[in-house]
């Protein structure tokens, strides 16, 4: 596994967000892409994460995951304001993230998982997670009571895709990214 930079912001102390991908989604597909793209325009640096997932990393994937994320991050500029926006496997950094205090995306997590899950439940108002309602890992009664913000996307896939119409998943996706970007404006505005 890897980081590398995917936007390098010109600001003198930017803001950093690390992009974790899925088991076979990478931090190009369309998801974590144009959250970068988000990102760049509010002057994020951004850090990508390539991997390959291999049986072991399946054994532990915490672990595997908390590794990644933690090298991306120590090869970024050193910053107090530190964000992390992971597409399902990659949300196994979750209990990590809550451990250290970084907010997070969490893209379709792996919610019947019981530490992605705790750790979603002690999410904090900068976190926001989305799923669908027809993935069967996207449990959101699972994460009732958490203060981070949860979206459904109605008739949405693991893909956060309408399965058989690509109109509506395109519109879809569209409204995910915009609540996106106006949940990073209002929680994760430069200081």
């Amino acid at each position: 596994m890897s980081s590398y930079v995917r936007v390098r912001s010109d600001s003198k102390n930017p803001p950093v967000a690390v992009l974790v991908p899925g088991s076979g989604y990478t931090v190009r597909a369309p998801l974590l892409y144009w959250c970068a793209e988000i990102l760049a325009q509010q002057g994020w640096h951004v850090q990508g994460i390539d991997w390959t997932i291999l049986a072991n990393a399946w054994d532990d994937p915490l672990s595997f995951a908390e590794l990644a994320v933690a090298d991306a991050f120590d090869s970024a500029p050193q910053t107090d304001q530190r964000l992390i926006i992971a597409k399902s496997f990659g949300c196994f950094a979750l209990p990590w993230a809550r451990r250290q205090g970084i907010p997070g995306v969490w893209l379709t997590p792996i919610l019947t998982d019981g530490n992605v899950c705790r750790a979603l439940r002690d999410a904090t108002p900068a976190d926001l997670a989305v799923g669908g309602d027809a993935d069967a890992l996207w449990l959101p009664e699972e994460v009732a009571g958490t203060r981070a913000t949860v979206i459904t996307v109605p008739g949405a896939d693991h893909s956060l895709a309408l399965p058989g119409n690509w109109r509506g998943s395109l519109a879809a996706q569209s409204d995910v990214f915009g609540g996106i970007e106006r949940h990073l404006q209002a929680t994760h505005a430069r200081q």
